[in-house]
């Protein structure tokens, strides 16, 4: 019997997961994972953002102000990207769960359905994240 019995392949290193290509609805679902992260991961700056710009209008000032001149030894345009990463994080995770959500109610499973979804959520949420960009950058 034990002759019949297939090798087990080794533990397989991170390096070697790398060197597979996955389908769109797979990148959408890491994505999915790592908005989450980056939100929680910030959650600090995000509060930070809130009390400042809600506390007295001199907080206010200084919470426009750090959009300029910056915080500290941080740049005032190293802000924005931070907050342009937020933005992203905030509306992948949101679509990307309403995609699930939909997924979920619907029973679809498909192949077709999960990349054509997958399509939608990658390009609304960079869509409208080059949108209020562009807004937070000043370019409208």
């Amino acid at each position: 019997m034990a002759a019949t019995q297939k090798q087990r392949p080794g533990t397989m290193r991170l390096i070697d997961a790398l060197q597979y290509r996955l389908p769109l609805a797979g990148v959408v679902s890491i994505l999915h994972r790592a908005s989450g992260m980056l939100m929680f991961l910030l959650m600090p700056f995000i509060i930070w953002m809130f009390d400042t710009s809600l506390s007295t209008e001199i907080s206010y000032d200084q919470f426009t102000n750090a959009f300029v001149a910056g915080i500290g030894f941080l740049p005032g345009w190293f802000i924005k990207l931070v907050c342009l990463g937020l933005i992203w994080a905030y509306l992948h995770h949101f679509i990307a769960g309403v995609r699930h959500l939909w997924m979920d109610m619907t029973h679809s499973v498909s192949k077709e359905q999960g990349r054509s979804s997958a399509v939608v959520t990658l390009g609304s949420s960079l869509l409208l994240t080059a949108a209020l960009g562009a807004k937070l950058f000043g370019l409208y």
